[in-house]
């Protein structure tokens, strides 16, 4: 039932767009991971720089594992950073610090967006389980209300998709101003990486909506259809 044509038709873009989007990201992060910059910093240590400038306090930098791995926890205020972000000295590695202390400087001001994406963590992780369990069950014994109710629950990851977007374009923004205020990004060269990087990061989010929609479409268009059948 949920591997349908429908869903084929509905799914294989988002595929795609996904696919693209991951070849893309792989594609500047390791073409810019090799352009070493001219501050020589590490992402580590571009970090401690741009904590010092921000003035943040009680922010620490820590290792994680996995490659691009890299995110800020707000809840103990650390910024994680996978090896190849913290140890190497390159384009890629110090505006991918940037864009995760970005993060760090909206919690620290209380930034709405990124507070309302952080209210909708606990709906969301529900709902994306329990939303296709419902809108199953729902199809299956032919309760239209129940159905709906899955695909408003299920909504929920579409809505967080979306209030993502502007969390993490604003971060990439903190990221090239504070990058460029500390003189860790110099010459055209340097921003041309610093961009590239940073723009190609802000596809996947705007990917993830895109499929985030199209999955919701789907149920959608389940639900109206079991619904006209049964009617």
């Amino acid at each position: 039932m949920f591997f349908s044509m429908d869903y084929l038709i509905y799914m294989i873009p988002a595929f795609i767009i996904m696919g693209l989007t991951s070849w893309y990201v792989k594609s500047s992060y390791n073409k810019w991971s090799r352009v070493q910059s001219l501050s020589r910093l590490t992402g580590a240590q571009a970090a401690q720089r741009l904590i010092s400038i921000s003035g943040i306090q009680g922010l620490q930098v820590q290792g994680t594992p996995g490659n691009l791995s890299d995110h800020y926890d707000p809840r103990n205020k650390t910024l994680y950073l996978s090896e190849g972000v913290a140890n190497v000295a390159s384009v890629a590695s110090v505006a991918i610090a940037a864009h995760e202390l970005g993060h760090a400087v909206q919690d620290a001001e209380g930034y709405f967006p990124m507070k309302i994406r952080s209210a909708l963590v606990p709906a969301v992780s529900i709902g994306s389980n329990l939303g296709p369990i419902l809108i199953i069950i729902g199809v299956v014994i032919q309760f239209t209300q129940l159905a709906w109710l899955g695909v408003f629950i299920f909504a929920g990851g579409a809505l967080f998709a979306l209030a993502t977007l502007p969390v993490e374009l604003n971060a990439s923004v903190r990221a090239k101003e504070l990058l460029q205020q500390a003189g860790i990004i110099q010459t055209d060269e340097e921003r041309r990486g610093m961009n590239t990087v940073l723009n190609a990061a802000a596809l996947t989010y705007v990917a993830g909506l895109i499929t985030a929609v199209l999955n919701l479409l789907y149920y959608v268009s389940l639900v109206s259809g079991s619904g006209r059948r049964r009617d």
